[in-house]
């Protein structure tokens, strides 16, 4: 058990080689349009082609001015870090999924979002996520979300 304990911590805090921020973690597609390659290096065939601004993506890997992102789907390549933004969005995963007022089942449902919105992440509890998109704001709860961790709390 002792000798297993460094070895579980040091997997969960891998951090970037290039920018030393936390391996995995999610960021957003800056760009309206990002080509995802093979590589990292513009050599390198270009396999598909993001097409959503706002998109939330997980980057796995760092090399130079490259990031190996992946989305919901698993799907994912090496796109340059000036499309990246680190600006928080989560996808919807649930049809009509409910936004209240407050981070309660009892309170006011103020939207109803369908599945594949892409919306801003703000403030997450253990359970909940702030969100909004389309001019409307409230909480969600986090299972329903993809671009935010199960234990991620941000303030």
């Amino acid at each position: 058990m002792l000798v297993l304990g460094p070895l579980v911590a040091s997997a969960q805090d891998k951090r970037g080689q290039v920018t030393n921020l936390p391996l995995p973690r999610y960021v957003s597609m800056k760009a309206a349009e990002g080509n995802v390659r093979r590589g990292p290096s513009l050599s390198h065939r270009i396999d598909w082609v993001f097409k959503r601004r706002g998109m939330p993506l997980q980057v796995t890997a760092e090399y130079g001015n490259w990031r190996k992102v992946q989305d919901r789907d698993g799907a994912g390549g090496w796109v340059h870090y000036a499309l990246l933004s680190g600006v928080r969005t989560v996808l919807i995963e649930s049809d009509l999924l409910p936004v209240y007022s407050n981070p309660d089942p009892n309170s006011q449902v103020s939207a109803r979002f369908e599945t594949g919105v892409v919306a801003r992440l703000g403030t997450c509890t253990i359970e909940w996520c702030r969100i909004s998109a389309g001019g409307y704001r409230g909480w969600a709860l986090k299972s329903n979300l993809w671009g935010v961790d199960p234990s991620e709390i941000r303030e």
